[in-house]
């Protein structure tokens, strides 16, 4: 029996979670006349034939219509919109997969983890596919790793992994199949046609029938070369020594009556380049790398698990040497409740490295592993990969634009100081978006280049991996921004912003910076203005913390949240941490209700800002107006230090503030603005902010086509903002700043 077909007109208006995902939605009544229902595969024919996954549209759909994503009208070829033939097809898995893409992207994402990222999509060839997951339809058995594979390929390749889009260069069979974990799932290297180099194949995690097939090796001349690796050949020297020692001189060893493991334990952020330097470690001492993806092991059952390591170790322990690489080992034995997985996993790395095979594990969360892997006859070693500084990303940025036409204005030394806390997959996506940016102002252009313009539009959405769950929105200001306080911006310059920047100087001179400051004085001063401005410099990342993303009523739950919190602001150095009213989060021990928890998160604190593990190149600022209900023991030297007092503004320097906050605002010349400064007496600076939007309003209101704000409209808002500084509170505060002193 012939399967129903319809043609529909194509309309670019997907769902935003279909956006790159391979669904197509249409009408309810028209997935009915066709017999469908969600998640099941069709054929789409427009100008070229492609495939996808329905579902139903949003209701008030038309059901004249495809609802479709730009990806797939490109498939179509239909762009700007067309009749689309869509035809229903039996569902039939793909046999195997070869896909081309970025070669930065072939370098850093394992078959194995391409696979999942293709999960339940259905493709064609010569499709453009992305390699974000299909989670909008996805079978219940396999979402665990769908949730695995985005938080890999968010740490493998960094930020630009939702926009990259790969090629299907060949698909058995040959069009409308799905990928499934039987799918073996293959790059092919160095050509983007069927007559390139062999492919490197992924096996599939759960084949039926032989039990499992370990995952293929990489071949050495496949590897980056380490002098491609800046910044990683200090700890690429001691991986080359312990491999070339344990795998070639051996006799050496026994001839002095001692024996090596060659269990390794590589430590880095997210994005750091940790495969990459096994890879070309392994290359030069001659071994094969045999990867093992930690997240999709553990989503398997306990025995399919354990029959896929027992596997893969077999297969390193056979043809010469080998590395057993296995990535974010966290997930296979965590330091919470490991279970059985987690006790075959350790038999089979002491096995393995017994039998002479070189075990790497690598990790982004060190304090999530279990300690027991580093026992002495297992990952006995610890390499650590340290986030780049100033100096080493401009080394970076050098090695990735060595093939990139660069404008005469690029200055790559300044593309390193505006990214603290970028590794070296962000700045990889960064010079990406970068050539991005360039190549649409130069569509036509012969000679296309690189400019520092592009650069900065780059900086402006491509964000360090280790802040993906902490982005903050900033205000674009600076201290200079700030009007008046110019005592208290020397000071927080001095204390803030120079141990971020300048960490080299103090080091030579032997000083140890601030670890922290406290600015104090009446609301609406400034105080949190003034931390936005620092924010605003680009020369650090920052973490911004209210009490009540740190409280939590259970046991343990809020000293954790400090802890995590303090972590993510190391892996991100440069970073300023701001905790606003302190005095709620930190108030005086002994005199809380609630059971102690506000007494342990003040414990935590003064543990992370001067306990034995150095806080390097994180400053700490909190903002108040009730200084003395601050624990005394978060002030002191070498904690919240340096108390600085935000004073209310005096004449002239209300006068600067109201020429800060009526930059933007086109003043008539009869507007004196020294003038007002000086009979605002009582007016914060959020008060002086406040009487120029009342002043523009009142403009509106008498005209919506006003050009300038007059004279008239600023008394008419002087009338309406009333001064909101308590004399009583400032009083104190002022004599409080008094004793300090």
């Amino acid at each position: 029996m012939a399967q129903p077909d319809l043609t529909l007109t194509a309309s670019l208006r997907p769902a935003a979670l279909d956006a790159r995902r391979g669904i197509v939605r249409l009408h309810p009544e028209a997935l009915t006349a066709l017999g469908l229902r969600p998640g099941d595969p069709v054929r789409l024919v427009g100008r070229r034939e492609t495939a996808g996954i329905v579902a139903a549209a949003a209701p008030g759909s038309s059901s004249a219509l495809l609802y479709a994503d730009d990806l797939i009208l490109g498939n179509l070829g239909l762009r700007d919109g067309g009749q689309v033939l869509l035809t229903p097809v039996p569902l039939t898995p793909a046999a195997r997969v070869v896909l081309a893409g970025p070669v930065e992207v072939v370098a850093a994402v394992s078959p194995e983890m391409l696979r999942l990222a293709l999960l339940g999509k259905v493709l064609t060839a010569g499709d453009d596919v992305s390699l974000l997951p299909q989670d909008v339809l996805p079978d219940a058995s396999v979402r665990s790793l769908v949730e695995a594979a985005r938080r890999s390929l968010a740490n493998t390749v960094g930020f630009a992994w939702t926009s990259t889009l790969l090629t299907v260069v060949s698909i058995e069979p040959s069009a409308g199949a799905l990928v499934t974990m039987n799918t073996v799932v293959a790059w092919e290297h160095g050509a983007t046609t069927h007559g390139g180099p062999t492919p490197v194949d992924s096996t599939p995690a759960r084949p039926r029938g032989t039990g499992d097939a370990a995952p293929a090796a990489d071949a050495p001349n496949d590897a980056p070369d380490v002098d491609e690796l800046p910044g990683l050949r200090a700890q690429a020297e001691e991986l080359t020594e312990l491999l070339d020692l344990g795998f070639h001189h051996r006799e050496v060893l026994g001839r002095l009556g001692t024996t090596i493991s060659l269990g390794v334990l590589l430590v880095g952020p997210a994005g750091s380049g940790k495969s990459a330097l096994v890879r070309a470690v392994a290359a030069r001492v001659g071994a094969r790398v045999h990867p093992l993806w930690a997240p999709e092991v553990a989503a398997l059952t306990n025995q399919a698990a354990a029959d896929r390591l027992r596997s893969a170790a077999t297969t390193a322990r056979t043809g010469g040497p080998a590395v057993l690489l296995v990535s974010d080992v966290e997930a296979l034995a965590p330091a919470e409740s490991p279970g059985p997985v987690a006790t075959v996993f350790r038999q089979v790395l002491t096995e393995s490295i017994r039998a002479g095979v070189a075990v790497v594990c690598t990790t982004s969360r060190p304090e999530a592993a279990d300690p027991a892997l580093r026992a002495p006859d297992l990952l006995s070693l610890r390499i650590s990969i340290p986030l780049p500084d100033q100096a080493l990303r401009r080394e970076q940025l050098t090695a990735l634009t060595r093939q990139v036409p660069l404008a005469d204005d690029v200055r790559l030394d300044e593309v390193a100081g505006r990214t603290p806390g970028f590794v070296a997959a962000d700045l990889a996506a960064l010079v990406r978006e970068a050539g991005v940016r360039a190549a649409l102002r130069q569509k036509s252009a012969e000679t296309p280049t690189v400019a520092m313009a592009d650069f900065t539009a780059a900086l402006e959405v491509v964000r360090p991996t280790t802040m993906a769950a902490s982005t903050l929105d900033l205000a674009s200001v600076t201290l200079d921004d700030v009007g008046g306080l110019d005592e208290v911006k020397q000071t927080l310059t001095e204390s803030v912003l120079w141990p971020l920047t300048y960490p080299d100087t103090f080091a030579r001179l032997g000083v140890q910076p601030p670890r922290g400051v406290l600015l104090y004085g009446p609301p609406g001063c400034g105080k949190t203005y003034l931390v936005t401005a620092l924010a605003g410099s680009g020369r650090a990342n920052v973490l911004s913390v209210k009490g009540a993303e740190l409280l939590s009523k259970w046991v343990g739950e809020s000293e954790r949240a400090v802890r995590e919190l303090f972590r993510r602001a190391r892996e991100a150095a440069p970073t300023l941490i701001f905790l606003d009213e302190v005095d709620a989060l930190a108030p005086v021990r002994g005199q809380a209700t609630d059971g102690g928890t506000t007494d342990r998160v003040v414990a935590a604190l003064l543990t992370e800002l001067d306990g034995v593990e150095t806080l390097r190149n994180v400053v700490v600022v909190g903002a108040t107006n009730r200084p003395d209900l601050v624990d005394p023991a978060l002030l002191r030297p070498g904690r919240l230090g340096r108390l600085v007092y935000v004073p209310p503004p005096d004449g002239p320097a209300r006068s600067e503030i109201l020429r800060a906050a009526s930059r933007q605002v086109p003043l008539a010349p009869d507007v004196d603005l020294s003038a007002l400064g000086d009979e605002l007496t009582g007016f914060s600076a959020a008060d002086c902010a406040a009487l120029v939007r009342e002043a523009a309003l009142a403009a509106m209101r008498e005209s919506l086509a006003a050009a300038t704000v007059t004279a008239e409209h600023v008394a008419t808002a002087r009338a309406r903002v009333r001064p909101s500084l308590d004399p009583a509170q400032v009083a104190w505060l002022a004599a409080y700043a008094a004793n300090r002193e």
